[in-house]
């Protein structure tokens, strides 16, 4: 056996993305966050001697590599399996992060209690009591005798548990609040969850065992703790939801097994959290009721799923000095400047009034493909005359008043007839020749609202 010798350099190690340097800086070259540059400690003259002996394993060709290890496993929850890409890999780490109170907690108890039918779950929580988790689980009725439950914090029981019960899934609730004494720091910080996340998911490529790791999120939305804590796990999941609706979405942001732009639709509910399949009724407020002023519908494509969406708005008062534009669901800066093409380019006369735009059910929208109906929506309310039921409205409007293109019109004109829509406005030269609908292509905002009179 030869050997390899070289100097061990004390360096520094950027704590958000893992970026080393020979030397410390204020800001990080890789990630641009300030202050996170950490010395790596190593003694001066130090020599570290790196063996270079037998493979652990032979190198083999990758068509005899075999693929039952790779396949995924479904959990129950139809709507995480998508997002998952099909269910759980054995080995695979999954980081499911979202704010507090949205019901991360809530999900993944469900998702033990339906896997717990096909073998052993063991379920970690280190933020609740075991009363707390149990009362949970009565309620959502997610009790099952093959889940086992353990409030821990040290990695070290946690281990023992594990090897206790030797669960087929391991959740472990959450990751921020675990810790290790081969680590220094206090729980939640940058080398305990660092420490933690790769001790959990060297024992998941292990043994095989499917881990889901919940995770903290900051006031800006971003996974709490270092950047390479996204790296380290296989998933990464956005559990997304506001507080006032019931709407939860769970949306994939890197996945080594699946699309990583799918999302699972979920309700919230007394009873726990339940998947929607077909999620139209929380979008659509007036669905099959009467024709109002003022509402729009349109499909969007979230990730690779089309959904339906009613945009609503209200325009009030007349020659009013400072009128008020409020938004809800939009993006602001994408409501004025069609605010401003509308006045300018289609002659709707906005400038004066009080104007309101929102979406139902507490989806969010930020994309383009909503420009047009948003318009018609606004011009509706301030004419005061409503669209046909049965039209769904897509496009993006520029600047000049032109209608562009949108992505994906084939399958947003599907999910429209599948829904029972028999009219559709497009942008031109879309290509769309869907025999469920009557479509008219439109090129301009300012031909499309001068029938709105």
């Amino acid at each position: 056996m030869t050997a390899r010798v070289r100097a061990a350099r004390t360096g520094y190690r950027c704590a958000e993305c893992g970026q080393q340097s020979a030397q410390w800086v204020g800001r990080c070259p890789s990630c641009q966050a300030w202050g996170t540059l950490e010395q790596i400690a190593a003694p001066a003259g130090a020599r570290k001697v790196v063996a270079a002996g037998a493979p652990s394993s032979p190198a083999r060709r990758i068509a005899d590599v075999e693929l039952d290890t790779a396949r995924a496993r479904p959990t129950g929850v139809a709507e995480l399996d998508r997002v998952l890409g099909g269910g759980l890999v054995p080995g695979a780490v999954v980081l499911l992060a979202g704010e507090p109170g949205v019901g991360k907690s809530t999900l993944l108890l469900e998702v033990a209690a339906k896997a717990a039918g096909s073998g052993t779950v063991l379920y970690v929580t280190g933020e609740e009591s075991s009363g707390q988790v149990r009362l949970r689980a009565e309620r959502t009725g997610a009790v099952h005798d093959a889940l086992y439950l353990a409030a821990e914090s040290d990695l070290a029981s946690i281990f023992a548990h594990i090897d206790a019960v030797a669960p087929q899934l391991l959740v472990v609730d959450s990751v921020q609040t675990m810790s290790t004494d081969t680590a220094d720091g206090a729980p939640g910080g940058v080398t305990q969850v660092r420490a933690v996340t790769v001790a959990l998911t060297g024992l998941a490529k292990e043994r095989g065992l499917p881990v889901i790791l919940v995770g903290h999120v900051t006031k800006d939305g971003s996974i709490a703790g270092p950047r390479v804590l996204e790296h380290l796990v296989d998933v990464v999941l956005s559990f997304e939801g506001d507080k006032h609706s019931t709407l939860r979405m769970v949306r994939g942001v890197k996945n080594r097994f699946g699309p990583a732009d799918e999302v699972g639709c979920f309700e919230l509910r007394d009873e726990g959290i339940v998947g929607m399949a077909d999620p139209s009724g929380l979008f659509l407020a007036r669905f099959g009721g009467p024709p109002v002023p003022g509402t729009a519908v349109t499909v969007v494509m979230d990730g690779r799923r089309p959904l339906p969406a009613e945009l609503q708005a209200l325009v009030a008062g007349k020659d009013i000095p400072s009128p008020r534009r409020a938004v809800s669901g939009l993006d602001n800066s994408r409501v004025a400047m069609l605010l401003a093409v509308l006045e300018r380019r289609a002659g709707v006369r906005l400038h004066d009034a009080e104007v309101y735009a929102a979406t139902v059910g507490g989806m969010r929208i930020i994309e383009p493909a909503a420009d047009l109906a948003l318009a018609m929506a606004i011009t509706s309310a301030r004419r005061d005359v409503a669209l046909p039921p049965d039209l769904v409205v897509l496009g993006e409007i520029g600047l000049a008043g032109e209608i562009r293109r949108v992505a994906g019109v084939e399958r947003r004109l599907a999910e429209a007839a599948r829904l029972g829509f028999t009219r559709a406005l497009v942008p031109p030269d879309s290509g769309s020749k869907h025999s469920g609908l009557r479509v008219q292509e439109v090129g301009d905002v300012a031909v499309v609202l001068d029938n709105l009179r």
